[in-house]
């Protein structure tokens, strides 16, 4: 099944409750929520109190939670207990990804593995059977509103396969 996912990365934060709802109404299956940590990506975005209050407000709205993070195993349990459906883990993050994807799953939720453009699909293909969902990356990641990375796409061909 196909989901529609949309980031609240560009969101005004002084808005984030109105813009949510604009997404959904929009007709989103859900959120996509970046968080950063200023070393795995040079850039920090949102905390688990994002997801509590997407929760608190918005109760059905799926939350795939995006750790663009250097230790994800560490934040793992905070970020289910505010709210997170899926969990989705960098294969370049490093440490014990097959680990962490299963101890997602053990937390009720949908495990996922995402790829940075410059490393080569075949990193992550040992990950697929624990996975529910792939992100692809299509820009550098840690910040917003960059160009389409189309040469992206034999990447998409090469995980499809």
């Amino acid at each position: 099944m196909i989901k529609i996912l949309a980031s609240v990365l560009a969101a005004d934060p002084l808005c984030m409750g109105q813009e949510i709802g604009r997404i959904m109404q929009a007709g989103a299956d859900g959120l996509h929520v970046d968080i950063m940590d200023a070393h795995f990506v040079p850039n920090l975005s949102f905390s688990p109190a994002l997801s509590a209050a997407i929760r608190r407000v918005f109760p059905e709205v799926y939350q795939d939670v995006h750790l663009m993070m250097e230790d994800p195993g560490r934040y793992l349990d905070t970020f289910v207990r505010a709210g997170a459906d899926a969990v989705t883990v960098h294969a370049e993050c490093g440490g014990d990804i097959s680990g962490v994807l299963r101890r997602i799953r053990a937390l009720s939720c949908h495990p996922g593995i995402s790829v940075k453009p410059g490393t080569p699909a075949e990193k992550i293909m040992d990950y697929l059977p624990l996975c529910d969902q792939v992100l692809i990356m299509t820009v550098e990641p840690g910040f917003g509103g960059q160009q389409f990375m189309p040469d992206m796409m034999g990447k998409i061909r090469a995980i499809r396969a």
